[in-house]
């Protein structure tokens, strides 16, 4: 890898699956060196996918099959900047189904336990509005959201 920050995410024994899923999901995204382990490890053996390196909409990362001691939660989540309800739908529905779980706000689980904000650009535009009455208005509606609803969102705004 040629960054020197890269995040790395901890996965019992399914970091390429997760890898291959997030380069076909999101733009900008791509699975690079496969590296196995050399010997055995505490959660694997010789042989063994030990590390996978991809990126996800541009960030490196890389994942670490670490066994199952540590677990993913929401004190870390990749906020995804969406620009119409289209890319919104197709990211939140690509996570959800696909053995993934809704959470408030936006906020949604893939099948590994990491966290996804889809965030669309409206929603942050909303809450920031010089207008606090209009930005109070978004936020209340998005308080009672799942998946972000960018008409809702709007209409809110506009009281």
């Amino acid at each position: 890898m040629v960054s020197k920050n890269t995040i790395c995410l901890w996965y019992d024994g399914t970091a390429l699956d997760a890898a291959k899923f997030y380069a076909e999901t999101f733009p900008d995204s791509a699975v690079g060196a496969v590296n196995h382990a050399p010997g055995d490890y505490p959660a694997g053996e010789q042989g063994d996918v030990l590390t996978v390196e991809f990126t996800v909409l541009g960030i490196p990362c890389l994942g670490l099959n670490g066994g199952p001691a540590f677990k993913h939660n929401e004190a870390f989540s990749f906020q995804v900047a969406t620009d119409d309800q289209a890319e919104t739908d197709r990211l939140w529905n690509a996570i959800v189904g696909n053995d993934g779980q809704e959470s408030a706000c936006g906020w949604c689980k893939d099948k590994w336990g990491l966290s996804w904000q889809i965030t669309p650009r409206a929603l942050t535009d909303a809450i920031a509005d010089p207008d606090r009455a209009a930005a109070k208005r978004a936020f209340a509606a998005m308080m009672d959201m799942k998946k972000i609803d960018i008409a809702a969102i709007e209409a809110a705004r506009r009281g």
